[in-house]
C-alpha cells in the first residue's frame, strides 16, 4: 500500500529498534533455538514469524505454549536473559539505518526510538552505536514509567510523540513487525513497514506503505528533506 501526503508534512519520525535499526533478530532466534534444543524441541520460522515485535512477557507465553516447554513464561525469561546479554553488545546496525538517522537529525527533524526492549537491554544492544543513538531526541522503552502496555498497544509511540511535542497525526513510524504497525496505527500515526525478508506482505495490510529496504524510502512523499 502506498501512502500519499494528504494534509500537512510529517513533523517527527519514530523508529522501532530491533530488526529495524539494529540487527538483533538473529540473536533472539539463536537464543530461542538453544533453549528449545535443551528440551528436545525445534524452534523455527513457523513460530518466529508470530512473535516479532511482541513484548517480553507476551513473547515468552507464546513460545512456551507453542513449543510445549515444561516451563512458565517467567522461567523462560530467566533462562533466556544471560544468553541474550552475552550477545547483545555485538549487535550490528541495519543497512541504511544510521545514514537515515543522521540525515534527519542534520535537517532538524525531531526523532525518537520507540522499542519493546527494556532500558537495560537497550543499553547493551547499542554498545557499538552510542554515537548515533545519542542523536535521538528521546528514547522510549517498554519499561518506561510512562508506558502502561507494550506493543501492540500504542503507549510507546504516544509517549514518544508527547515528548517530542508533536501531534500523533504528524508522526511517521518505521516498524519491522505487524505488532509494531498495529501499535503505530492505534496511536493515529503513519506507519511504514520494513519487514524481515521472510515475512509476507499480507501480514502488513494495515501499514501505510511497505518497503523492503530503508533506502527505498522517498522522504519527499512525506514532506521530509531528500536523502541523497
Amino acid at each position: 500500500m502506498n501512502a500519499q501526503l494528504e494534509t500537512s508534512p510529517i513533523k517527527a519520525v519514530i523508529f522501532d529498534m530491533d530488526g529495524l535499526l539494529l540487527d538483533t533478530e538473529g540473536i533472539y532466534t539463536e537464543v530461542c533455538q538453544i533453549i528449545a534444543q535443551r528440551y528436545g524441541r525445534s524452534y523455527g520460522w513457523e513460530i518466529k514469524q508470530n512473535i516479532i515485535g511482541r513484548g517480553a512477557q507476551d513473547l515468552a507465553r507464546y513460545v512456551v505454549q507453542a513449543l510445549d516447554l515444561p516451563l512458565s513464561a517467567e522461567e523462560f525469561l530467566v533462562i533466556r536473559e544471560p544468553l541474550l546479554q552475552a550477545r547483545f553488545p555485538k549487535a550490528l546496525g541495519m543497512p541504511g539505518a544510521e545514514a537515515l538517522v543522521r540525515h534527519l537529525k542534520a535537517h532538524h527533524v525531531p526523532i525518537a526510538v520507540g522499542t519493546s526492549s527494556s532500558r537495560h537491554s537497550f543499553a547493551q544492544k547499542t554498545t557499538l552505536h552510542g554515537d548515533w543513538f545519542a542523536l535521538f531526541d528521546t528514547i522510549v522503552t517498554a519499561d518506561d514509567p510512562e508506558v502502561s502496555a507494550a506493543k501492540p498497544a500504542p503507549d510507546i509511540f504516544l509517549t514518544a510523540a508527547r515528548r517530542l511535542g508533536v501531534a500523533p497525526a504528524d508522526c511517521l513510524v518505521f516498524e519491522d513487525s505487524p505488532f509494531g504497525v498495529t501499535a503505530a496505527k492505534a496511536a493515529g500515526m503513519t506507519a511504514i513497514a520494513v519487514p524481515d525478508a521472510a515475512m509476507a506482505d499480507e501480514k502488513y495490510g494495515h501499514a501505510d506503505r511497505i518497503l523492503r529496504r530503508l533506502a527505498d524510502l522517498r522522504l519527499a512523499d512525506y514532506g521530509l528533506p531528500h536523502l541523497a
